[in-house]
């Protein structure tokens, strides 16, 4: 990957990029559906649980509650808003619990890869053990789903500067570990092509919440981020991404935050429910392949 390529040009060029149907603003909601091991092996470049010697009880049930009741919890949330949803998704997860494999499955969810554990990163590893533990995800999730997700998010956000070359030759088409757009922006690579998608750290829960934040916070990021994105995107594409997290947004004192925020958001008109996939195939087919300046209409695609 040339780093240098991330600069402004393609920015100026994408400027009036316009959605799909007059769309001012695509919304992707991103939950982030993971495992954390009980004793991880091996530790890296960072303990998992560095608050106590392993197993760290407390650390390991707070993110286990997750999968246990905050996701369907917040699926209720989510089914009442009939939000298309693209899981941030540890491979192991449908291992460990085929009730949420089935619960992702019969909704249809997108899914980018997030490893195969949260507890497994990818700094400090060799190319070839880089490689191999994206292809392990890769393998695992089709193993479940018999399909190829067109997303990738490092887990833990443990990317290196390999990481969107492997990812892009294991046939990947998005990429999430840059957050340095509100549009969709081309990554050159050195084999295949990747798009990069907007993933606002600004208002993941997992984020807001460890600085202390609460429920009130992140519906006042959720409506501003929205409200601007929005105003801009008269003009030209804005996307805005929310990724909520099972084991902080599933709490029961958070959970109306989530739906107070989409259906703040929802109540206007001109939001494009999009998943990461349909998100960089339109990005694709409307700007890359045509080769124009980003001035073309989607839907005249």
């Amino acid at each position: 990957m040339n780093v240098d390529r991330l600069g402004p040009v393609r920015q100026r060029e994408a400027k009036h990029l316009r959605l799909p149907n007059g769309a001012r603003l695509a919304l992707w909601v991103c939950p982030n559906i993971e495992h954390y091991e009980f004793l991880p092996d091996p530790v890296g470049a960072r303990d998992p649980w560095p608050r106590t010697p392993h197993p760290d009880i407390l650390g390991y049930s707070l993110r286990d509650y997750g999968n246990r009741v905050g996701l369907w919890r917040m699926l209720e949330v989510l089914d009442e808003h009939h939000v298309p949803c693209t899981a941030s998704l540890n491979a192991a997860v449908f291992a460990h619990y085929p009730e949420i494999l089935d619960a992702c499955e019969r909704r249809h969810w997108d899914y980018m890869l997030h490893g195969v554990y949260n507890t497994q990163y990818l700094w400090n590893l060799s190319e070839q053990e880089e490689q191999n533990a994206i292809y392990q995800s890769l393998r695992l999730f089709e193993n479940y789903t018999g399909r190829r997700p067109a997303g990738w998010f490092s887990p833990s956000v443990s990317h290196t500067l390999r990481t969107p070359d492997l990812v892009a030759e294991a046939g990947f088409q998005y990429y999430c570990d840059f957050y340095h757009d509100d549009q969709p922006t081309p990554i050159t690579v050195r084999n295949g092509t990747l798009v990069s998608l907007p993933y606002q750290m600004d208002l993941n829960d997992a984020v807001l919440f460890v600085r202390s934040c609460e429920g009130e916070d992140f519906l006042r990021v959720a409506r501003d981020m929205f409200d601007t994105l929005y105003e801009e995107g008269a003009e030209t594409c804005r996307v805005m991404n929310m990724a909520i997290h099972p084991y902080i947004s599933g709490r029961p004192q958070r959970i109306r935050f989530l739906d107070k925020a989409l259906d703040y958001i929802l109540s206007h008109s001109g939001v494009w429910l999009a998943t990461g996939a349909e998100l960089a195939g339109w990005y694709r087919d409307s700007l890359l392949h045509h080769g124009d300046s980003g001035e073309r209409n989607a839907d005249q695609t």
